[in-house]
């Protein structure tokens, strides 16, 4: 065949097609053409034997001395440690090829699968301390690339993480005993990528990524595409990076985030994470048997003997957050059987200009919202500062059978308030008042005290996590020092009776609700609040009031 055929060719067809072109032919057609070439004329096997590693490094490594082109992965099984990403290389994984990581060295050894490791995580900076040991290494996953550029991983093959380790001390789904994260040799994630630029990944199935199906840190002009992802961890944690699409993927992650733009000092230096869209995607955390990708996936339930099912899954933003955040869009997105959307700056960091839109979610295990600015402050003491809250949209999201111990909490602190937060055209059914709750993380249940009784604490300088909160004395919302609320067309459903209020408000300036629903009169607490309306809605008479402390209304 020749090389003008090859531009005709469709990727699949192009994948069988590519074994007749060999380097030397590449190198001598015309510039505009595409360079294509087969992993397999470089001595990989995909026999699912062999450890391919060598031959597919070095086939990036001839590829990119050629200028550059596209490595296609027939199909098979290539057993692998750490694959080198370099720029202008894009990875085309045929239908039927799988990347599988390879087994890392196991507690107390020092190789792996046939005497094999992943690359060394690296020496610990002086600002290591400042986050988790799985977010200030690359070099240790089973593709790592840093200050490249211009590169991409594509097609509907299968990366496989089998030998990665998910950092977790117990067992996850598979039975397998995990590796240890931390130990020389072991591979921690699938995609580590720091300081690079113009980033595709696109159209892959991964099925137990690590720690981190991707951590890209640093990395600016990031496309996630079309992605399936099934896995014990993290999903994609977007971290200090700029211009960013994460859309049309399904992540199931029981144990931990699916999509989690973070702002972390693991460049030794405070980075925002700036104008990012997350759109059109399915996040869960429930479905823990069987897999989403070979269509065994089953839901949760009580009857699952492992407790340890935190059912996470959720678009959080945080917790790390030194950098900040600016011009976030969440829009479009499909949340089920896990937590809900989080937005959390405690690092020093703004976080700022924030649309959340045609959202839906059922069945979240915690609470539909979550606000909270406060003061960790983990970091370099000096590069801290008040942090930042603000200018917040969230419109046209609704919200179905949510667990409803703890309300939606939005919560800054007493010196240091969220800023304008404006809500419409939301609906949030959850299911009433429980008899029991779950606690902190998720993964154990308690009675559920009287309502009455119950007092929110701060935790000015805690780990922003919804649960630490405990119940709240409010089954809609619990907002608490904040300024400039505004409420419009919004209604609160509970499924069965619940007498609690369904809005708390605490330290709050200048709050308007217009065209709200709740079930019941009596809906408002409110205790030293200033400057509230009330208007037009079935949840309450109308009320203005310039102040009120210890007031129902």
């Amino acid at each position: 065949m020749q090389r003008r055929d090859l531009l005709k060719l469709s990727p699949l067809a192009l994948a069988g097609a590519v074994g007749h072109v060999s380097m030397a032919e590449a190198q001598t057609e015309t510039q505009n053409a595409p360079a294509i070439y087969n992993v397999r004329s470089f001595g990989a096997t995909g026999d699912g034997k062999t450890v391919d590693t060598p031959a597919i490094n070095r086939a990036i490594e001839e590829v990119a001395k050629a200028g550059g082109g596209t490595l296609v992965f027939p199909a098979g099984t290539y057993l692998c440690f750490t694959i080198r990403l370099k720029s202008k290389v894009d990875l085309y994984l045929s239908q039927g090829c799988t990347i599988q990581a390879a087994d890392s060295p196991k507690v107390g050894e020092t190789t792996g699968y046939m005497g094999g490791v992943y690359d060394a995580a690296g020496p610990a900076e002086p600002w290591s301390p400042y986050q988790d040991f799985g977010h200030g290494h690359w070099k240790n996953s089973l593709f790592y690339a840093e200050n490249e550029h211009d590169f991409a991983v594509t097609g509907p093959g299968l990366i496989f993480g089998k030998g990665l380790s998910h950092g977790i001390a117990r067992e996850v789904r598979g039975g397998y005993t995990p590796f240890r994260a931390e130990q020389e040799g072991v591979g921690n994630k699938t995609f580590g990528l720091r300081n690079c630029r113009n980033v595709l990944l696109r159209d892959f199935k991964l099925l137990k990524g690590g720690h981190f199906a991707v951590l890209a840190t640093g990395v600016d002009n990031l496309t996630l595409d079309n992605l399936l992802v099934d896995t014990d961890r993290d999903g994609f944690d977007i971290d200090c990076c700029r211009n960013v699409r994460v859309s049309n993927c399904t992540v199931n992650s029981p144990w931990d985030d699916a999509i989690c733009p973070k702002s972390s000092y693991a460049l030794g230096y405070a980075r925002p994470t700036d104008n990012v869209t997350i759109a059109n995607n399915y996040v869960t955390g429930c479905y823990v048997l069987g897999s989403v990708i070979d269509g065994t996936w089953k839901r949760y339930s009580d009857s699952v003997t492992d407790t340890n099912v935190t059912q996470q899954g959720r678009i959080k933003c945080g917790t790390e957050s030194n950098g900040g955040f600016r011009n976030l869009t969440i829009t479009g997105n499909v949340i089920e059987g896990c937590k809900g959307i989080s937005l959390e700056t405690s690092d020093g960091a703004f976080l700022e200009d924030v649309a959340i839109t045609g959202n839906t979610m059922r069945d979240i295990v915690d609470a539909p919202l979550f606000l909270r600015l406060n003061r960790r402050n983990r970091g370099p003491k000096e590069t801290m500062r008040k942090g930042t809250l603000r200018r917040i949209v969230i419109s046209n999201l609704v919200s179905y059978n949510s667990a409803a111990a703890t309300s939606s909490i939005f919560s800054g602190v007493p010196d240091n308030m969220i800023e304008d937060v404006k809500i419409s055209n939301c609906y949030f059914a959850h299911e009433g008042l429980p008899k029991r709750m779950r606690v902190h993380w998720g993964e154990k249940y308690e009675p559920m005290p009287d309502w009455r009784t119950i007092k929110v604490p701060e935790k000015e300088d805690a780990y922003p996590e919804l649960l630490q909160f405990g119940p709240t004395p409010s089954h809609g919302f619990f907002i608490r020092h904040l300024k400039n609320l505004e409420m419009s067309h919004v209604e609160i459903a509970p499924q069965t009776a619940d007498p609690r209020p369904a809005f708390w408000l605490e330290d709050v300036n200048r709050a308007d609700f217009f065209a709200v629903t709740a079930p019941q009169q009596s809906n408002f607490a409110l205790h030293n609040v200033t400057d509230f309306r009330l208007l037009w809605s079935r949840a309450a008479k109308d009320t203005t009031l310039p102040r009120a402390d210890n007031q129902v209304i």
